[in-house]
């Protein structure tokens, strides 16, 4: 799960950081951001925070994503909301970063990862859903994004390409495993090295496998999958013993699929298209 999550994280980094490096506004990032995050979460909250009849306390912390915060009020079905606390508190930060100090303050997305790093470093803590404790990981994607616009051209030959890859890929396995040591602290930063080499690398079946229909269409509902799936394992879908679990995986992952194709599609689709609008607005009051 450890690598899954640090590879998301870099490239919401490294995405989020291009974003600003373009010229986008922050209230059109902020508007966009919430058009897409907000009603799926809200919706899936309101829902299963309702059937395990949560606290007031409960419901603030999540619905305004800091339930990854001490007393950490995660639930069975929101535990994996943390990650989208991590996220949500990142684009605040960087948001009202950028407004201050204008696009200079993507520098400090290098100062704070290698700060968030020291911190854990000092605590001896290899993982942790803390955001002062796995933020670093997000950062490392920013730094990703500024080295790339220093040098926009990298020349690299295919067989280095290869070379680096795998040996990256297995620098990053190992720090994603408690037995790497302290490995661990630079997972960040080999996930970023692994994302970059595979953006600029010239490996054309690395870039084939990349761009499979079927990776693009799992990317596209993988929001919805990643909020849907942690409500429906705690249903009878994900109920029994082991041999019982497995055998109800197919029938799992073909409804998990059907519920995150129609959430996309048809319900987070008016949202986003509704956060466009806005954003197009204000973009053009304030010309």
């Amino acid at each position: 799960m450890k690598e899954v999550m640090a590879i998301f994280f870099v490239l919401s980094g490294f995405l989020i950081t291009r974003f600003f490096l373009a010229g986008q506004g922050v209230t059109d990032f902020i508007v966009r951001r919430i058009a897409r995050i907000v009603p799926l979460a809200w919706l899936y909250l309101f829902i299963v925070l309702l059937f395990q009849q949560s606290s007031l306390g409960i419901y603030s912390s999540h619905f305004l994503f800091y339930a990854n915060w001490a007393p950490m009020p995660l639930t069975p079905m929101t535990s994996h909301f943390w990650s989208l606390c991590v996220e949500f508190q990142f684009y605040i930060a960087i948001a009202i970063c950028v407004a201050v100090f204008g696009k200079r303050a993507l520098l400090l997305v290098v100062i704070a990862a290698f700060a968030c790093t020291s911190f854990r470093i000092y605590n001896d803590v290899y993982s942790a859903i803390n955001t002062y404790f796995r933020v670093d990981e997000i950062l490392a994607g920013g730094i990703l994004a500024l080295c790339l616009e220093l040098r926009q051209r990298i020349d690299i030959s295919q067989s280095v390409a290869i070379f680096l890859i795998v040996i990256l890929a297995l620098l990053f396995l190992a720090s994603c495993h408690p037995n790497g040591g302290d490995l661990n602290y630079l997972r960040p930063y080999i996930a970023s090295l692994l994302v970059g080499i595979t953006l600029v690398s010239p490996v054309s079946l690395v870039n084939r496998l990349l761009c499979l229909p079927s990776l693009s269409y799992i990317a596209s509902i993988s929001y919805a999958l990643y909020v849907i799936h942690g409500g429906l394992r705690h249903t009878w879908l994900g109920e029994g013993d082991t041999i019982e679990k497995y055998l109800k995986r197919p029938l799992f992952f073909a409804v998990l699929f059907l519920f995150a194709h129609l959430s996309t599609f048809y319900y987070e689709k008016y949202w986003i298209d509704v956060g466009k609008k806005v954003g197009m607005k204000l973009r053009y009051n304030k010309a």
